[in-house]
């Protein structure tokens, strides 16, 4: 062979091995022409991020994803929808009010505010009210003028959070299913579930709208089929059909019934920006002894971090794959505690299952293990239980606590999981041969 031809065809192997070795099973994300996949794999099929320039693509590109989902859906909704100052989604005209004073609240009602709901928790000691801009007045303009009004207070927009969406088609109405359990209670805070599946036969699901008619959907469906087998299962759909679904005033009071039923560990699979309501409810359950677990998101390593998985106190999870390595499209920083496996079988609407991935569908298997330890809300015990995690945790990529995968790995597959996944595993089999779309959360 011609020396000038060696180069060309260790390339082409290099394309063939690649080829091989890379998973056909790669999820596309919405609005964005290539694959996770696509964007972060080097030559040989390894998830790599070795380079700024790499990183910082990989997360423009997932960030632009979830940002079109989002734009979508303010163009559904205009008259619903608006966008506050960096151009996150928020209900259009609402106003949160934390704690305010009726001094303030007077004050509002004379610049042609009304109070449109007051959200009031004696569990959590939280009272937040709702105010609905004069019309006319922009979602902006109507912020910055009750902050204007009363320097002191604390006032903040409607945040949208994302995971779940509006009810999708084929969604149904979510009902409890009455089933004994013997098992931890676990709060989940997403769509309705469809509990009438067969994943959930030894679990016992009570279920609370906080967007209207609670409805079951894929998103709450899948985290809730990975909080363990024999759990009682306390669902806060702040979803339901309602296009402003997903709402911080929503979260809010999905947290205070959680905290009114006493469940330790509430698992929250959702996104989006900080929220001053948001926070201070996050902040008023973890000092009652509850534990908030949430995803950590899926905007890519170099993505600014998401709420509520960023908030102090909160554990934050991410997600590897089936050889432990980090989901390119994780989020990393600080906020990240634990890592579990972030590609699964998981229950679908309608008895089927579906293969998932993303952050979402890793922080159910941290929920599970820290519900077995937490009875009820306790601040010691759950201090406790954490750092018993974190010993127990197995460590991956930079020696101890690294951005990438916290205090390490935990978890592994549920007895339902494998239940779930026997139809899923000659699929899994096939993987090398047959494309599955997979959902990234």
């Amino acid at each position: 062979m011609a020396p000038h031809m060696r180069p060309l065809l260790l390339l082409a192997l290099l394309a063939l091995l690649a080829l091989a070795l890379a998973t056909p099973a790669s999820a596309q994300l919405p609005g964005v022409g290539q694959t996770v996949g696509d964007l972060v794999r080097d030559p040989v099929g390894q998830v790599t991020d070795t380079t700024e320039e790499l990183s910082r693509s990989a997360t423009r590109e997932l960030q632009n994803a979830r940002d079109v989902a989002a734009r979508q859906l303010q163009r559904r909704h205009r008259d619903a929808i608006d966008t506050d100052r960096n151009g996150d989604i928020v209900v259009r005209n609402e106003v949160l009010a934390i704690a305010p004073s009726e001094e303030a609240l007077t004050a509002a009602r004379g610049a042609g505010f009304t109070i449109s709901e007051t959200i009031e928790d004696a569990a959590l000691s939280l009272r937040i009210v709702i105010l609905r801009a004069p019309r006319g007045m922009s979602t902006r303009r109507a912020v910055e003028t009750l902050q204007r009004l009363d320097p002191e207070g604390a006032y903040d927009f409607n945040h949208l959070y994302l995971g779940a969406g509006p009810a999708a088609p084929g969604a149904k109405q979510a009902r409890d299913n009455g089933r004994p359990s013997s098992g931890p209670r676990i709060g989940l805070i997403d769509s309705g579930v469809d509990a009438a599946h067969p994943a959930f036969a030894g679990v016992a699901i009570v279920q609370r709208g906080f967007a209207g008619e609670a409805r079951a959907a894929p998103h709450g469906t899948a985290v809730a089929s990975l909080l363990g087998d024999d759990a009682s299962l306390f669902v806060a759909d702040v979803y339901g059909a309602a296009p402003t679904g997903g709402g911080a005033s929503a979260i809010v009071a999905a947290i205070g019934w959680l905290a009114q039923s006493r469940v330790g560990v509430i698992n929250v699979s959702l996104v989006g920006p900080p929220n001053r309501a948001l926070e201070a409810a996050i902040r008023a359950a973890i000092a009652r002894g509850h534990v908030i677990v949430a995803a950590v998101g899926n905007d890519g390593p170099a993505a600014a971090p998401l709420y509520p998985a960023a908030y102090a106190g909160v554990v934050g999870v991410t997600g590897v794959d089936a050889r432990n390595r980090v989901l390119p499209e994780a989020g990393r920083g600080e906020h990240v505690d634990f890592a579990a496996l972030g590609m699964v079988d998981a229950a679908a609407v309608g008895g089927r299952t579906a293969r998932v991935r993303g952050t979402s569908y890793a922080a159910p298997a941290v929920a599970r293990l820290l519900a077995h330890e937490l009875a009820g809300p306790d601040p010691g015990v759950a201090a406790r239980a954490q750092q018993q995690l974190a010993a127990s945790a197995r460590d991956l990529g930079a020696r101890g606590r690294d951005a990438v995968y916290g205090a390490g790995l935990v978890g592994g597959a549920t007895t339902r999981g494998a239940a779930l996944g026997r139809d899923a595993v000659a699929c899994a089999r096939s993987d090398r041969a047959s494309s599955v779309t997979l959902e990234i959360q």
